[in-house]
């Protein structure tokens, strides 16, 4: 068994999509609309058949309240793994993301947090190497 698809709750799949992309580099694995539902997922361009993203409308009472429950708690909706979180806070910044947290040294990371435009919030993850 695999993982293949996780869903996050966004508030505006067009600009998901965007930010996903353009800001923080994934590419666009599948995009294809039924009616008013539309399917629409990204993934790691140094792992292009691994885990997709469904990028989800948030239309549903259930999605919204957890999605806004998260956030006002403060905590990530997902985390995404680096090897350089330094440099890649560095060009997502560039590309003007909001942080909420610079990298910080956490116990056996380093981690930065970020608004995902869309209702998220997400973290950043770099390993510590022992």
């Amino acid at each position: 068994m695999k993982i293949k698809v996780t869903t996050l709750y966004v508030d505006d799949q067009s600009k998901a999509l965007s930010f996903y992309t353009e800001v923080l580099g994934f590419a666009k694995k599948s995009d294809f609309s039924n009616g008013p539902y539309r399917w629409l997922t990204v993934a790691s361009p140094e792992e292009p058949d691994g885990t997709e993203l469904q990028l989800a409308l948030n239309n549903n009472p259930a999605a919204k309240a957890y999605q806004q429950a998260l956030f006002q708690q403060n905590q990530p909706a997902a985390m995404f793994f680096t090897d350089n979180i330094k440099g890649d806070y560095e060009r997502i910044k560039a590309k003007g993301a909001e942080f909420t947290m610079p990298p910080t040294d956490v116990t056996a990371s380093t981690i930065a947090m970020l608004k995902d435009t869309c209702g998220n919030l997400i973290q950043i993850t770099e390993m510590k190497r022992w």
